[in-house]
């Protein structure tokens, strides 16, 4: 397993070696070192790899991930798990605004708490947080599951298309076309699933209440004006 150290080995040069693993490679499992808050660290990685960052780091961890297996034994700047494509990005500690922001699929768990704007304009990523999640999270979510066992802050999931929100604890205010809704078989097994990819124990689907849109903002009608 190859050990890189960010104090010896420049950041450009880390990530150029990531995007050259090809099919059938040794080398898949990186351990990096002394990160030190760096910004972009295994951005943009198109490959099955096993990523771990020994310490924090900075703005867009992670972010563009198609494929890798990245964990971060720390806490996570502004935008990790950016535009996601698929593969799982965890973060031991607590993550900045807008985790997971635009993510496509894939797996972004965050197992202390994450700022404001969590999963904003999410497109199918799934986003387990253990802990609480700032204002304006999930705002105009699109696809997806954002799954939260803490609180979560004010105007959650203003502006929502179809992503599923699910909170454990108290949400402080709800967004505009966000509402609180019914939470059925399918969602229960869906949850299920989700925690356990995210390796949650001891919670229950049965604790949790599911958000999602009233679908009367889709299209403008002068009604709604001041919602908008």
């Amino acid at each position: 397993m190859p050990v890189i150290d960010l104090l010896e080995t420049s950041l450009r040069d880390f990530n150029s070696q990531l995007h050259t693993v090809g099919p059938g490679a040794n080398d898949l499992h990186f351990e990096v070192t002394n990160p030190d808050g760096s910004h972009s660290v295994a951005v943009g990685v198109d490959q099955p790899v096993t990523v771990d960052v020994r310490g924090s780091v900075g703005y867009y961890c992670a972010g563009m991930n198609d494929g890798a297996t990245i964990t971060v034994h720390g806490s996570a700047g502004p935008g990790v798990g950016e535009n996601m494509m698929s593969g799982t990005v965890r973060i031991k500690g607590d993550a900045s605004q807008y985790a997971g922001a635009t993510g496509r699929g894939g797996l972004l768990v965050i197992e202390g708490n994450a700022a404001s704007r969590c999963g904003i304009s999410m497109k199918g990523i799934d986003i387990v947080v253990h802990g609480s999640i700032g204002h304006m999270s999930a705002f105009m979510a699109q696809s997806g599951n954002l799954v939260v066992l803490g609180e979560a802050g004010d105007a959650l999931g203003d502006s929502l298309y179809e992503a599923r929100l699910f909170v454990r604890g108290p949400v402080k205010s709800l967004g505009a076309d966000c509402v609180k809704k019914e939470m059925r078989p399918e969602h229960l097994e869906l949850l299920q699933g989700l925690l356990d990819q995210a390796g949650v124990e001891g919670v229950k689907p049965e604790e949790i209440t599911r958000y999602g849109s009233a679908r009367k903002l889709y299209n403008f009608n002068i009604d709604h004006a001041d919602q908008y």
